[in-house]
């Protein structure tokens, strides 16, 4: 059930809760090991920020919608 709600497109956001969280979709198979170069955390960082921004901007609005 948790999966199901992480793997769906908010209304108010219009992002995957998943996707804001943790900054990628959530895997359904199994993909293995990569090998390879990974990104820089850094990196990681400042994208799960702006998900995250552009998130909050969106409950925000949403919520002045409704007052």
């Amino acid at each position: 059930m948790e999966f199901a709600y992480n793997n769906k497109i908010h209304l108010a956001t219009k992002i995957l809760s998943f996707r804001a969280n943790c900054g990628q979709d959530p895997r359904i198979e199994f993909e293995g090991r990569r090998r390879g170069k990974h990104k820089a955390v850094g990196e990681f960082v400042k994208r799960i920020k702006r998900i995250q921004k552009k998130a909050k901007a969106a409950l925000k609005k949403a919520q002045e919608e409704i007052k």
